[in-house]
């Protein structure tokens, strides 16, 4: 019987109006119309419907976790009673033979079962399962409440890893996203607490970038496509409809809100762009405890990439090193899952990232790039080294500011611009990175 509940959780809380049909169901299904009946009129759905009305991604993630709260409330009730226990697997038994028998299947001599008993057997079932839901409501209740914070705190977990750091554009950002990339994504964060981590760095970091960050672009009465948002004066003709028809107003209102409604894009001269970025990120084994802060760092940075179209670099350096590029700053799916497991370990090698800079920076797209060099580490670099890469860095006009987290500045002061010493990546001095 769950699988056509979960159709129609997710009925109940995507469609603009659903209803519980008053027609008698099938006596398969009388159980799960007397679960969403207590559903439906739950305080905590009913507020909660305006978050998941006509929201895929949303709706799809509440569903599983109704699924999941409402058959762990089950599970419970079928621990305590022992009553419900022995009718559930009566029920069971007599359901499956019964099904067995609708399709004609073999089920063996003596074993049938009529449809009489069938529906008496499931009319006992659904008037206990009702008196549980009557007198374990508050429990019930609270079970959906938290299938509803997780459904939230998931989606805020996307936004945060998905978006950009411009503020309200979390859900513009989501929406470019194929939806089963986004389902797929938000299993790995409910599965693994490191994601949900970086997840909650990476939107705190984004939010000081944004802070940081002067914008790039002025205004303009010129249009230039359409964009998202919630700017009255730019709204588009077909969205001023649907506020006008009864039917879409809600909807419209909703989306409008959330700075979804469809708008003129308006965009001024372009300044002189910034060249792109390439981050330096220690992995040695000492930096193990600063993992997932760093990695919320650096998806800030790359958010600030992508909103400025620069390309970005990204090389995770210990005595090994790993080379990742993400044009204009885009990272996928897979690229992003890849990140969050990948830890290198080891020691420090400095000559290592800096030599794979340069090589980056032999690349056109890369010339007058930004370099942040971020450990917490010391080694030893040969004079004819930092002879040779500072007079790069002089050939290729580009820069490189150091963090360092707890460690000598001897050797980074050799090569580096500018050097700030902090005690984690949550530390003032970590955000000058995000003002490059």
């Amino acid at each position: 019987m769950f699988e056509p509940l979960l159709a129609d959780i997710w009925a109940s809380l995507y469609k603009m109006k659903p209803e519980i049909t008053k027609r008698d169901v099938d006596n398969v299904l009388m159980v799960n119309k007397s679960l969403m009946e207590r559903i439906m009129k739950d305080e905590y759905f009913v507020a909660y419907r305006n978050f998941t009305r006509l929201d895929d991604l949303s709706s799809a993630i509440a569903t599983v976790k109704f699924g999941e709260w409402t058959n762990q409330w089950l599970t419970d009730q079928n621990e305590e009673d022992e009553k419900f226990q022995k009718q559930m697997q009566e029920l069971h038994t007599m359901q499956r033979k019964f099904l067995k028998q609708e399709r004609q299947e073999n089920i063996g001599s003596g074993t049938l079962v009529s449809e009489e008993n069938f529906t008496e057997a499931m009319t006992k079932f659904n008037e206990k399962l009702q008196w549980m839901l009557q007198n374990n409501s508050e429990i019930f209740s609270q079970a959906l409440a938290h299938a509803m914070q997780e459904t939230k705190q998931l989606k805020d977990s996307l936004k945060s890893l998905l978006g950009g750091y411009n503020a309200g554009n979390g859900e513009a950002e989501l929406k470019k996203i194929p939806l089963r990339d986004q389902i797929s994504l938000a299993e790995k964060i409910a599965s693994n607490k490191k994601m949900k981590e970086i997840a909650d760095w990476a939107g705190r970091f984004k939010q000081i970038a944004r802070n940081k960050q002067k914008p790039k672009k002025s205004d303009s009465i010129e249009r230039s496509g359409v964009t998202l948002g919630n700017d009255v004066e730019r709204l588009l003709p077909i969205e001023l409809g649907l506020y006008i028809h009864p039917i879409t107003r809600n909807d419209f209102l909703r989306r409008f809100v959330e700075g979804q409604t469809m708008q003129y894009e308006q965009k001024g001269k372009e300044v002189l762009g910034k060249g792109p970025i390439i981050l330096c990120l220690d992995q040695s084994g000492s930096m193990q405890r600063l993992d997932t802060q760093s990695k919320g760092f650096t998806l800030a940075l790359m958010s600030i990439a992508r909103k400025q179209r620069r390309d970005f670099c990204l090389i995770l350096f210990s005595s090994s090193t790993q080379i990742l590029t993400f044009e204009k700053g885009k990272i996928k799916k897979s690229d992003m899952i890849t990140l969050a497991q990948t830890f290198l370990g080891g020691g420090t090698n400095f000559t290592l990232p800096l030599d794979g800079a340069l090589s980056v920076i032999n690349e056109s797209r890369f010339k007058q790039a930004d370099i942040v060099f971020v450990t917490d580490g010391e080694d030893r670099l040969t004079a004819s080294f930092l002879e040779a890469f500072n007079r790069k860095k002089k050939e290729k006009n580009f820069s490189v500011l150091s963090l360092l987290i707890g460690c000598s500045i001897d050797t980074v002061e050799q090569f580096a611009d500018k050097v700030i010493k902090v005690k984690d990546f949550d530390e003032e001095g970590s955000f000058t990175a995000f003002e490059i």
